[in-house]
């Protein structure tokens, strides 16, 4: 006695499976040139900042150095004596933190 066998399809579970793969296969080398764009570019941001924060120290730094420079001894006996002031040691107070 033969016994028939029937060649039997891929199931909807297998076809499913397959359907996915392929959706799978075409995607993700989008999502991969995609994300490593994405990357890049907040690569790329982060360097212009760190651009802008090195001018910005050395701004600090400029100024800084200008306001010592204005601050100093000489440059306020030299702005008194300008304005048609004195220099009296006498009448200095000098007054300290605790």
């Amino acid at each position: 006695m033969k016994k028939n066998k029937k060649k039997q399809g891929a199931n909807k579970f297998e076809k499913l499976i397959c359907v996915l793969a392929i959706i799978f296969a075409i995607i993700s080398p989008i999502v991969v040139v995609f994300s490593k764009a994405t990357l890049s570019e907040l690569n790329y941001k982060v360097e212009e900042k760190k651009r802008q924060i090195e001018k910005q120290e050395k701004d600090n730094n400029s100024l800084a150095m200008t306001i010592d420079e204005l601050a100093s001894l000489s440059k306020v006996q030299q702005v008194a004596s300008e304005a048609g002031l004195s220099y009296n040691n006498a009448n200095i107070k000098v007054v300290q933190d605790k």
